[in-house]
């Protein structure tokens, strides 16, 4: 059962792939959990499991086995449909590509995804300009992912997350593609998420530089958590955000 304080708990999840005649264990009996309000960092070499360890907990990739409670919800219990659903309404991701469409404008990127949520066009564009000013980015809203830098992108792709206010912020490698400074400025976005917006922030890199911006730090390797430590005072969950 998940508790007042956990936005996401998963227990038992086993993951394997086939190549060729073989298997490959990915991830082997690992449980999880992450708090409303923290920035989780899953740490770990290439290879160790941490992609496919988020991939399982956000609803993008079922496993072979185990269970994943998010937000009130057994994920993998519900119909597929469902899950896209949950994913769209609770669930921001940021990736290390950006992932923007070359045509559209940073404005456009965002308001974009929000026309999905039952916002009113004039709602999308308020709630998308208010995103692109809180990531520093109120005087490009107009340009395309040509005439931006690899940070004002990434910071773009965390504008369009955070615009759904999710209580999910899933980041797969966020500050690979950037230098120390621009990098610097996306982990502290995604800890104004977690701090101002009461987010749980689940964040993998094998970046560590990010471990002082974490609440708690997990390393992952060879498909199984080592070591988890936390790093700053637990603090109380929103609970009218659970099950919500």
């Amino acid at each position: 059962m998940i508790t007042p304080r956990h936005a996401i708990q998963a227990k038992g999840l086993n993951k394997r792939f086939k190549t060729g005649r073989t298997y490959i264990e990915v991830l082997k009996s690992v449980d999880f959990d992450a708090r409303h309000g923290d920035v989780t960092m899953v740490m770990g070499p290439s290879g160790s499991g941490k992609s496919t360890l988020v991939a399982t907990l956000s609803g993008l990739l079922k496993p072979d086995s185990g269970e994943v409670n998010a937000l009130g919800e057994n994920l993998w219990g519900l119909r597929p449909g469902r899950i896209d659903k949950f994913r769209l309404d609770h669930c921001g991701f940021i990736f290390q590509g950006f992932n923007l469409f070359s045509a559209l404008t940073a404005l456009e990127q965002v308001t974009t995804v929000l026309k999905y949520t039952g916002l009113t066009r004039a709602e999308a564009r308020d709630r998308a300009a208010t995103a692109l000013n809180e990531v520093g980015l109120g005087n490009r809203m107009n340009q395309r992912p040509s005439e931006l830098s690899g940070g004002e992108k990434q910071r773009v792709a965390i504008a369009r997350a955070l615009a759904k206010q999710p209580h999910l912020l899933f980041a797969d490698e966020p500050t690979s593609a950037l230098d120390g400074e621009n990098g610097q400025i996306v982990i502290q976005l995604l800890q104004r998420a977690a701090k101002q917006h009461d987010a749980a922030v689940i964040c993998v890199t094998h970046d560590p530089r990010l471990e002082a911006y974490a609440d708690r730090i997990i390393h992952i390797e060879d498909g199984r958590i080592l070591d988890d430590r936390r790093t700053t005072p637990e603090r109380d969950a929103a609970p009218e955000l659970i099950g919500a």
